[in-house]
């Protein structure tokens, strides 16, 4: 024994001798690619919060990290550069955390068998694109729009709603449309308005975030829907500007609240006027894969995980939260609580169908075409492509 274990020190002297780094017993690496910075208290810094749960509860991981990959910050790195790094650095395991790397994930995936991928928000797992490593994970954050838009409706005074979008694909038509159509829903039922009078109005910037010179700037665009009459924003985006702008405006006194996006402490940025925030949990998904990985039971897959709806906001179990903001009245946070409620009574129904709540008919598209006749239920696949916005609706589809 004593024999053995000089044996190991004189190997690991040898290794940090010569620059190798010694290894940890066991350790095991996984990479996490962002598309905006860690800090942005938005969606990157949600993944990588993500990251450190897994770094705090499966014993001998160790995350690295490369944020930034975008056309501005990072025009020359490709992701194929990124995961060269990574996995020199012995990553066995790459989250690639945008839609923005979908396309990417699947041909870089392909040149190393070996590694598992996982690409946060894609669908390559589920159409047959994706090679045998690479699967796809993804938060229903459909019920969480769904709740921002209840709560958007619960405040507003004026009657109309900005939702500030990104880009325009799938993933955010559908998330707009869940907003929507949670607003309509709580401005009749629980406001006593008229659901057809409810404007509800959505700007895309063009990216994730801003990009000066290449989107539009949605500080600018938050203060646009402002000064057309709007007096909540919903946030769509992966930053905060659309609270930050919220926080100036009610500094000058005026009667104005927001919704932000993505990260659970996004309601520090202004927390007088935040209504509340939909949020990814991402450290449970990514715990499961990660173990899954270390113990060679991986298996190629696309998910798309719903909230724990015994807890939303239960850290160790939840994909998809709502934290309440202390910008709701107490009244309202009641009612919304009511919302929420039924959501949930809804979604662990044995004798509903797999379905999102309100998300029936009848729906219509923009152009007019039927998505579901009355009391027809909109399938789950039919809402993750939905292909426009929905009727009522202001903004662009394509």
């Amino acid at each position: 024994m004593i024999r053995k274990l000089r044996f190991v020190v004189l190997v690991s002297l040898l290794l940090v001798a010569f620059g190798i780094p010694a290894l940890a017993q066991n350790e095991f690496v996984f990479g996490v690619v962002l598309v905006g910075p860690q800090n942005d208290r938005g969606w990157s810094q949600a993944h990588y919060e993500g990251g450190l749960y897994v770094e705090e509860n499966v014993p001998g991981t160790r995350m690295v990290v490369f944020e930034n990959l975008n056309p501005a910050a990072a025009p020359e790195t490709t992701l194929l550069d990124v995961v060269n790094e990574m996995v020199d650095q012995g990553a066995q395991l790459i989250l690639t955390t945008s839609d923005e790397f979908e396309e990417d994930t699947t041909e870089v995936a392909a040149n190393f068998p070996d590694i598992v991928f996982v690409n946060i928000s894609g669908d390559d797992a589920l159409t047959g694109e994706a090679p045998s490593n690479l699967g796809n994970v993804m938060g229903q954050m459909e019920w969480g729009k769904l709740i921002a838009g209840c709560a958007a409706a619960l405040a507003t005074e004026s009657g109309s709603i900005g939702y500030l979008g990104p880009l325009i694909n799938f993933e955010t038509r559908r998330l707009a449309a869940s907003a929507y159509l949670g607003a309509r829903y709580c401005y009749e039922e629980y406001k006593g308005g008229n659901a057809e009078d409810l404007q509800f109005a959505v700007t895309w910037i063009g990216f994730w975030f801003n990009i000066p010179g290449v989107t539009l700037d949605p500080t600018e665009e938050t203060n646009t829907f402002f000064d057309s009459g709007a007096d909540v924003v919903i946030s769509g985006i992966d930053t905060t500007e659309a609270i930050v702008v919220a926080g100036q405006r009610a500094a000058e006194g005026q009667q104005v609240w927001a919704v932000p996006y993505d990260f659970e402490g996004a309601c520090e940025e202004a927390p007088d006027v935040c209504l509340g925030v939909p949020y990814f949990h991402w450290g449970p998904a990514y715990a499961e894969i990660v173990q899954s990985v270390i113990d060679g039971t991986w298996a190629q897959s696309w998910d798309w995980l719903g909230p724990d709806w015994s807890d939303i906001n239960n850290p160790a179990t939840t994909a998809v939260g709502f934290v309440t903001g202390t910008g709701l009245s107490e009244e309202n946070q009641s009612l919304l609580n009511d919302f929420i409620g039924d959501l949930a009574a809804y979604a662990t129904s044995p004798f509903v169908p797999e379905s999102f709540a309100l998300w029936s008919g009848p729906l219509s598209l923009q152009d007019g075409t039927e998505l579901a006749a009355e009391g027809e239920l909109v399938d789950p696949l039919d809402v993750w492509y939905l292909p426009q916005l929905l009727a009522g609706m202001e903004g662009a589809s394509e």
